[in-house]
């Protein structure tokens, strides 16, 4: 209720139609009209907006101010949500004169955003989301927040893109890699390939960065004009047997694939590429790209963050060098002092993402937690536990943890992984020896340990 009266304020103060143009609202100047203005600069100059995006800011302030007072959130989620009730244009009008930048894929997108984002901050203030916030409210809250920056470096989730990109009208869209995720909410991933390629067919002048190595990015990117082929990696192939534009199956040999149902259908010969040490590209470009984040997959990531900075104008060496300083991200690869453990957390949300992350787990440290949770924004079925290698784990003690801690359990005994079950992550963690302990959970549950973390860092500070 109280956030309604905000945003019920928020209408008195921007006021009526009917007030002269160029009244002052809420610091935002307003226009009589709700006809764009001429110039595609406006939302960034902060000037002439029409009056019903006037008053969408205006309530999104209010219910971000209203969330945060009532202790329910940072608020810019709701913000998103009420501005775009209002306003239904408002992701348009708010993109309108920047260069953006989308970055999609199954998994690692926050990272390769924040990493496109830094490569890109020598051009600019760059918009980019803070926490992830990858679908509508998530995007207009963000372009909210930063109207003056005149680049824009966006998360989108892959169902997302086709109507994102006919809003901002992207100049550079980044495909990372494709596979299942979610096939309660998400459906099948072929269906996703098809979306993706009739969205990028509906803007020709926009610039593909994709993974060549990913059979389905390939397909979904290879009849736009103008590509930029990345040999980003692709660890997980399990999703791409078959040839999404024919059915007949792929047949892979080192790093090339094909087709069998069509000839012309291959692994395109990258621009951009990688190894342990270094980066390459056009023109003979490499230099030596050393990362803050860990795992091959990061260095994919980075390859094609690079790939699609330089691709808006930046200097290939000042990204390369910007990518580096990307740490945590999001709570990701972060580590937290909790009593007398040292907790790195990581995330992982599909079979393919699960299966990285496994690889980056310290097999020395003195514990680990992973904890699952089956809520609707992880994917309510679970079954995907049965295709993730939690083998690897047969001599290190692992902790089950999670609202599905049980189903994890059951997947854990079948791998033959020697664990422990505690549902609360928390006591998950306090229940493994001193030391250094790697936890592992999916969205929600990394999500709420996040939270409970905070709010016993908090606790520790008053006590002292």
């Amino acid at each position: 209720m109280r956030v309604a009266a905000h945003i019920r304020r928020a209408y008195l103060l921007v006021g009526s139609r009917h007030e002269q143009p160029g009244v002052r609202a809420c610091g935002t100047l307003v226009a009589m009209s709700d006809r764009p203005s001429s110039a595609g600069s406006a939302s960034r100059r902060g000037t002439r907006l029409p009056v019903r995006t006037s008053v969408a800011l205006a309530a999104a302030a209010a219910a971000r101010w209203a969330s945060r007072a009532t202790g329910r959130g940072k608020g810019s989620m709701i913000g998103g949500l009420v501005a775009a009730k209002i306003d239904p244009e408002i992701m348009r009008r708010l993109a309108a004169g920047k260069r953006t930048a989308i970055i999609t894929g199954t998994n690692g997108k926050s990272t390769t955003t924040r990493m496109a984002a830094a490569a890109m901050a020598e051009l600019g203030e760059v918009a980019t989301q803070a926490d992830g916030a990858n679908m509508d409210a998530g995007i207009i809250a963000t372009l909210t927040l930063t109207r003056t920056a005149p680049y824009a470096a966006l998360e989108v989730d892959e169902l997302h893109v086709p109507h994102v990109s006919d809003a901002v009208d992207p100049e550079v869209l980044a495909l990372l890699n494709l596979s299942r995720d979610q096939l309660d909410r998400v459906g099948e991933i072929n269906m996703i390939e098809r979306r993706l390629r009739e969205g990028i067919a509906q803007h020709p002048s926009t610039t593909v960065v994709a993974n060549c190595d990913d059979v389905l990015v390939t397909s979904a990117a290879f009849d736009a004009p103008n590509v930029i082929w990345v040999a980003a990696g692709a660890s997980w192939v399990g999703d791409s047997v078959s040839c999404p534009r024919t059915g007949e199956p792929i047949v892979r040999s080192g790093d090339g694939w094909r087709s069998t149902g069509d000839e012309n259908f291959r692994r395109p010969t990258p621009q951009w590429w990688f190894d342990d040490e270094n980066i390459y590209g056009p023109d003979g470009f490499s230099a030596p790209m050393t990362l803050s984040v860990p795992g091959r997959a990061n260095r994919g990531n980075a390859t094609q963050a690079v790939a699609a900075a330089v691709a808006m104008g930046a200097d290939p060496a000042k990204a390369v060098a910007a990518v580096g300083t990307v740490g945590e991200v999001a709570g990701r690869y972060g580590v937290h002092q909790i009593g007398n453990h040292s907790v790195r957390t990581l995330l992982a949300k599909n079979p393919a993402g699960w299966q990285e992350a496994l690889s980056m787990i310290d097999q020395d440290a003195d514990g680990l937690v992973i904890a699952v949770n089956g809520q609707v924004p992880d994917g309510e079925d679970l079954s995907w536990l049965w295709d993730v290698r939690f083998e690897a784990f047969e001599t290190m003690q692992v902790v089950a943890s999670g609202e599905r801690a049980a189903d994890l359990s059951v997947r854990l005994l079948y791998a033959g992984a020697e664990h422990t079950t505690v549902p609360d992550p928390m006591e998950a963690i306090a229940s493994c020896p001193p030391g250094r302990v790697e936890v592992l959970a999916n969205y929600t549950a990394f999500r709420d340990l996040g939270v409970a973390m905070e709010r016993a860092a908090r606790a520790r500070k008053g006590e002292q």
